[in-house]
């Protein structure tokens, strides 16, 4: 009994710390109400580099996941929310 918590401990420890790990994903795979700092924005469309530049989505700034509903991501960045399409938050590298 007492290996089989320690054993289910240390699955979910390793599981959180994998999840602190500096693999880059996108907003589109991120956690609702987790702040995770931009890494760089992925795409080879200027238009939508400018966009998110616009929104203050840029390298180093910090962003949060509030919510997901039907491909729209709710997000925070600079205390400001923005509600972006799927094609935005694939961009976005986390």
């Amino acid at each position: 009994m007492a290996s089989t918590l320690v054993s289910r401990m240390m699955n979910r420890i390793f599981e959180v710390e994998r999840g602190k790990g500096d693999s880059a994903r996108r907003v589109s795979e991120a956690e609702v109400d987790v702040e995770y700092t931009i890494k760089k924005i992925e795409t080879n469309d200027e238009e939508l580099k400018n966009f998110l530049f616009t929104l203050g989505c840029y390298e180093g700034e910090k962003l949060t996941v509030i919510s997901i509903l039907a491909e729209n991501y709710v997000i925070t960045v600079k205390d400001a929310r923005y509600s972006i399409n799927s094609e935005l938050a694939e961009a976005i590298i986390i």
